[in-house]
């Protein structure tokens, strides 16, 4: 499709996303959509992010988010032209009440630090992962642990305010002991939030395929639910409790632009694999370096995918994405989220009533959310709402 044909500009102040691809190393367990950096064109693929950005991207967006990849891994001429260029193209300074970029340790410097902040990006996540060298080594990392410690300075001394630090917990060999002992030395450090996730084998990852030939052994689910509620008990004494299951945060201070995703909103994504959902419809760009650049630079969509989901199936996806939410789901913003038809009988809020009934979710005010023996079983119940998409009542 030519730019002349295409008339999907995100609406005014949509939240965007942008894409960068590029890392020091791949990690051994993400199946994100990244490549090694060494000996790519780094000023090419801004480039190209911005030629599709003045196709596509929305005016004002109210958050930006900054992801990968490494963010960070730019050099500090690439990341003025990304951030100057965005500016140009959505007067992002002027909307946005979050801007977020990712970080790695290895490559947060003071400099970049600094740049970044003087360029309105107000927010960084930093991905420690774990604070055991053995692991980081199994992970894949490239930084050490007292570089972790290092990009958390540099981003204070910079300025930023609001600082997350990602961890990833119930690797294999993982102790209670040793996550008790990491998790309140990264808490000590004050951050604002704290993004942990239990370790998952990917699919087409080194770490699934370890797993297969019997190199790796995931943690016995007893012990991953152990240090769950672990997690949960440590953030909360700290003044960070949960605000969805695997994000922790400061009074106020919860992620704004993944808040929209888990409220089902609308986003727009540039960048290679980058996905979007503008009014009903959603789609993702190529997973390709090569083939991305080739389309934007003929002036075409470089989307591989598109497609609009019935209004069940999209108040089903409401509900599975809105009870990872402390909050919870409210019936009625649930189905103006979906578009759902206004006469049509809502058989979804009835199956939350009754896994209410049965002890699953729990009724707050007027919404429902996950109960404590609920929680551990979220995607479980989220089975229960996609029952419903081919159901005739429905």
């Amino acid at each position: 499709m030519s730019a002349a044909e295409r008339s999907d500009r995100a609406p005014e102040g949509t939240p965007l996303y942008v894409h960068l691809p590029f890392c020091a190393a791949k990690c051994h367990y993400c199946d994100f959509f990244s490549v090694a950096g060494e000996g790519q064109d780094g000023p090419g693929m801004v480039a190209a992010i911005l030629a599709e950005a003045r196709l596509r991207a929305p005016r004002r967006p109210t958050t930006v988010f900054l992801g990968g990849g490494t963010p960070s891994y730019l050099s500090e001429a690439e990341l003025r032209a990304l951030l100057d260029g965005l500016q140009e193209v959505t007067d992002f300074r002027a909307s946005a009440t979050e801007v977020t970029a990712e970080c790695n340790p290895e490559s947060l410097t003071l400099e970049k630090a600094r740049l970044m902040r003087a360029l309105g990006v107000n927010r960084v996540s930093i991905g420690f992962q774990s604070l055991q060298p053995e692991v980081l080594e199994l992970f894949g990392r490239v930084h050490g642990v007292d570089e972790s410690f290092r990009a958390f300075e540099h981003a204070r001394a910079a300025g930023f305010e609001r600082v997350n630090v990602d961890l990833i917990y119930a690797h294999p060999g993982h102790s209670r002991a040793s996550w008790e002992r990491d998790l309140a030395r990264v808490l000590a450090l004050g951050s604002e939030h704290l993004a942990a996730y239990n370790l998952s084998f990917e699919e087409e990852t080194p770490f699934e395929r370890w797993m297969a030939e019997g190199k790796l052994h995931p943690l016995p689910e007893e012990l991953e639910l152990e240090l769950f509620a672990l997690t949960r008990e440590l953030t909360a004494r700290a003044g960070r409790p949960a605000y969805e299951i695997s994000n922790y945060a400061k009074p106020g201070e919860a992620c704004r632009h993944n808040v929209n995703y888990w409220r089902n909103g609308e986003y727009l994504g540039l960048g290679p694999s980058a996905a979007s959902k503008v009014g009903f419809t959603r789609s993702g760009n190529v997973r390709s370096i090569a083939l991305y650049r080739r389309a934007i630079e003929r002036g075409e969509t470089a989307a591989a995918w598109s497609e609009t989901p019935s209004p069940a199936l999209r108040l089903a996806e409401t509900w599975w994405l809105g009870l990872r939410l402390v909050e919870g789901v409210e019936p009625a913003l649930a189905r103006r989220t979906a578009g759902w038809p206004e006469d049509a009988h809502d058989v979804f809020a009835e199956r939350a009533a009754a896994l209410a009934e049965e002890g699953w979710l729990e009724r707050r005010a007027n919404a429902f959310a996950l109960s404590a023996r609920g929680l551990p079983l979220a995607d479980t119940l989220a089975r229960r709402f996609f029952e419903l998409v081919d159901d005739p009542a429905s």
